[in-house]
């Protein structure tokens, strides 16, 4: 079977394996786990906010929020590692660049105890550049959606 196939049965990667594909670590890794990977094509990644996480000593204090930025930053993450799992050995030594966002829109807060359900799919990919589209949700609930691009580099 062709790892980069759209048929491939879906696929799940721990953080440890998230580690090793991606260059973010605390406190801006915000991708702890993927699943349902179907190289080329989609993954969902998921988030556990927690309380213990620095932006929400002031973001705000009394009524924390998970900041859209951060919410956006998940969708990239587990767009790049959905990217380097699609490329293989092909991303020896390769970085996935965030290069633009369009139409995002935030429809409900995220606070500490959800687990945001970071749905991405690829919409194209032409050489280095990659468009994605992408949806969070809580509960079963979207809480954001943003179309987004990115780049790989050497």
């Amino acid at each position: 079977m062709t790892e980069n196939r759209s048929t491939d049965t879906a696929e799940a990667l721990d953080i440890l394996n998230i580690l090793d594909m991606i260059p973010h670590r605390y406190p801006l890794l915000l991708v702890d786990r993927l699943v349902d990977i179907v190289p080329g094509v989609s993954a969902t990644g998921i988030k556990n906010v927690t309380m213990n996480e620095p932006q929400f000593q002031g973001h705000f204090p009394g009524r924390p929020i998970m900041p859209g930025v951060m919410i956006v930053e998940s969708m990239a993450q587990t767009a790049g590692v959905l990217v380097i799992k699609t490329l293989g050995a092909e991303s020896q030594g390769k970085h996935v660049l965030f290069m633009s966002i369009d139409n995002a829109r935030f429809r409900k807060p995220v606070t500490p105890g959800d687990t945001m359900h970071v749905h991405v799919e690829v919409k194209q990919n032409r050489g280095a550049v990659w468009r994605f589209g992408g949806v969070v949700k809580v509960d079963g609930k979207k809480v954001a959606e943003a179309d987004f691009s990115a780049m790989i580099v050497d």
